[in-house]
């Protein structure tokens, strides 16, 4: 199960760069996910879930800018993986799975950044070209998706 829970965080992450690591450092510094005495304890300290709640509110805002480049060019891409395998990672430290928490979270990151790519031109294309409805209702399935995660 927890392997499973590293892919959906990654999946997360490949939608939404930032709303993974919020979403972690929430659960961390509520308790549902203990990570106090690992090497993720910084997730868990008092300000990280603002500081990536604040990182995750600017990525949705910039999703919507018309010159945003696509999440599929390297930096953006490189950007998700990384996500996904350190949110991955932290979940599975729970059970001392680091490595193959990561793993689960970079394969995650890579099906959601690419799944959500096409998901999201198709959709778009279906409705007349308007992306932003679009748009916000990825924004919408990776913070929910995130909340399941985390409070599993």
């Amino acid at each position: 199960m927890l392997y499973t829970l590293a892919l959906l965080i990654g999946i997360v992450a490949g939608l939404r760069t930032m709303t993974a690591p919020a979403a972690v450092s929430i659960a961390a510094t509520a308790g549902w996910l203990p990570l106090a005495n690992s090497w993720a304890a910084f997730m868990g300290f008092r300000f990280a879930p603002y500081m990536f709640g604040l990182l995750a509110i600017i990525e949705y805002v910039t999703d919507q800018l018309p010159n945003t480049p696509s999440r599929t060019v390297p930096q953006q891409f490189g950007a998700r993986i990384v996500s996904g395998g350190f949110c991955g990672a932290a979940m599975a430290t729970v059970d001392g799975s680091l490595f193959g928490g990561a793993v689960a979270g970079v394969i995650g990151a890579v099906i959601g950044t690419f799944g959500g790519f096409e998901f999201r031109k198709r959709l778009a294309a279906r409705l007349g070209g308007r992306d932003l409805p679009v748009a916000l209702l990825e924004d919408l399935v990776a913070i929910l998706l995130a909340f399941w995660v985390v409070s599993s």
